[in-house]
């Protein structure tokens, strides 16, 4: 019998002895100006693995806020082992048997494994006074090795990795003794290697009886790990089936209700002269420390450079560093042979230089701002915007009028605000106005972050057109399937330097991952120590 098969003789066991564990009917959620939940019905068996998918804004994280008492549902009901119970409190989520596990941790980085596992149930000695703290490590020790979560419990968790700090809040709510695990996003900030060990731990808990709901964007992870799953697209569940009974394609095609390409189309980059030198680049982070420490690495025209990476390895403060956000401690910034480390963001601009930041939110967008006055906040002292210091508003409502056709951005009219837009909308708002001068150089920072599966198709044809048609590429994601999608070359980051660069033929999810995790590449690998002297 082959892995595969194996994996699904054991699904289908779980499925025939499957039971009950949730049942939401007709949950209804309605916020401000939009119904988050519209009617639900979902049905989660015992002891299997549910993946809840769907664009963002669909309802998939509201719906398990309610199931978790975070919320209150307008309407509907929630049985829980067949029983209808009412959830008004995380605590009251808790003793029914619910454990989630949020995108971004709940834990105190000062506290130590055991402290942050038993936080707020701890044993106790002198009439309940004071915490047993021999008896609650042992209690974490014994929970670890019983569900095959090796942790050091007296570490900080401030001092792990964020995959260990993962396994310490699937521990936290294992303490409490959850039958039903929600993990929201569980795998955004893993590598593929730290994601491989979180399935392991998933298909044990799934073993020991548990069920787990799995929130995820990532339809690979969707086929690979869970028995069944459950589309919502705006608020609504539209497509139930047994995992082993779909397809990527069709998951994708129901979440964006639309066909989808999941497979980029491009062609092989035509490299020329060197747009963008990094020589030996030092930045330090907003407590005074190294966060970059002397890297070095060129970005061509026509092609689109990688940057691989775990977030909190320096990605940001490069980035800042480059689009003139953040002062240099030393070595070179180099655009078309200038250097320009001493220029402020609206000189580098000027030269060529484009920037899509990471938070389109606060760095991309005045949020209060309509979408016109957006459009030109890069070119509103240039004609033909303006004259004189005098804005042609005729000519700034034909030039948004055209970058709101060309990029297909969905609004009533240009004189809404910017936040009443979707995240989608706002990415393509600012990918509009930053490809609108042509630049030389495209500094792209976590260009899908936030959006579905539709958007993402989107921006990412956009950026290989940028390339095909001369611009240079500098492109950071913390997705490595992105990286792997996009770029003709790939340097990976860790603690701050380099630790290889790859051509895009030679990459692979292995390596790359191995690579963000700190290991040393190997002699394919381009050797990244730079030999020669500053500018």
């Amino acid at each position: 019998m082959t892995p595969r098969e194996t994996i699904l003789d054991h699904k289908n066991k779980r499925q025939n002895n499957s039971a009950i564990a949730v049942c939401m009917k007709n949950i209804t959620k309605v916020f401000p100006r939009v119904i988050a939940n519209d009617h639900v019905n979902l049905t989660v068996n015992k002891g299997e693995i549910l993946a809840l998918v769907g664009e963002n804004g669909a309802g998939k994280t509201t719906l398990m806020n309610i199931l978790y008492g975070l919320y209150l549902p307008d309407e509907g009901s929630i049985e829980i082992k067949g029983e209808e119970v009412r959830i008004d409190s995380p605590d009251k989520a808790i003793r029914l048997g619910m454990g989630m596990v949020h995108q971004h941790f709940k834990m105190v980085p000062t506290f130590t494994v055991t402290e942050n596992i038993t936080l707020g149930n701890e044993p106790a000695w002198g009439k309940g006074i004071f915490v047993d703290k021999k008896k609650a490590r042992a209690q974490v020790i014994a929970l670890s090795e019983q569900y095959g979560l090796k942790i050091d419990p007296d570490q900080r968790v401030r001092d792990i990795p964020v995959g260990l700090q993962q396994r310490v809040e699937i521990l936290k709510t294992l303490y409490r003794k959850a039958e039903v695990l929600i993990l929201d996003e569980p795998t955004a900030i893993l590598t593929p290697q730290e994601t491989r060990e979180l399935f392991n731990v998933i298909r044990g808990l799934v073993r020991d009886g548990k069920t787990v709901i799995f929130i995820t964007h990532k339809l690979k992870e969707v086929m690979e790990i869970s028995d069944q799953v459950v589309v919502m697209r705006r608020g609504r569940v539209v497509y139930t089936s047994r995992t082993q009974e779909t397809t990527p394609q069709k998951l994708a095609n129901m979440m964006v209700g639309r066909e989808v390409l999941l497979q980029l189309k491009k062609t092989p980059a035509k490299r020329g002269e060197v747009v963008l030198a990094v020589k030996n680049l030092t930045v330090l982070d907003n407590r005074g420390l190294p966060a970059v420490r002397r890297i070095s690495f060129e970005v061509r025209k026509g092609m689109v450079l990688g940057i691989a990476g775990v977030e909190g390895n320096g990605q940001t403060e490069l980035v800042e560093a480059i689009t003139g956000l953040r002062q240099v401690e030393s070595g070179n910034i180099v655009l078309e042979g200038r250097e320009i480390g001493m220029f402020n963001p609206r000189r580098r601009r000027e030269l060529g230089m484009a920037h899509i930041p990471e938070d389109r939110m606060t760095t991309g967008l005045n949020m209060e701002a309509n979408l016109k006055d957006n459009a030109i906040v890069n070119s509103y002292y240039k004609s033909p915007i303006s004259k004189l210091n005098i804005l042609n508003f005729k000519v700034i409502e034909k030039f948004t009028s055209r970058l709101v056709k060309e990029f297909d951005i969905r609004t009533p009219n240009l004189n809404v605000v910017a936040n009443t837009l979707s995240g989608g909308n706002l990415q393509k708002l600012v990918l509009a106005r930053e490809l609108a001068g042509k630049p030389k150089i495209l500094v792209a920072s976590q260009p899908t972050r936030g959006l579905d599966i539709g958007s993402i198709e989107f921006v990412h044809q956009r950026i290989i057109d940028a390339r095909d048609s001369g611009t240079a590429v500098l492109l950071i994601s913390a997705e490595l399937e992105e990286i792997l999608s996009l770029s003709d070359q790939i340097v990976v980051m860790y603690e701050g330097r380099i630790v290889g660069i790859l051509e895009a033929e030679e990459a692979d999810e292995e390596t790359v991952g191995l690579m963000m995790a700190g290991i040393k590449p190997d002699k394919k690998m381009k050797d990244t120590s730079f030999k020669e002297k500053p500018f």
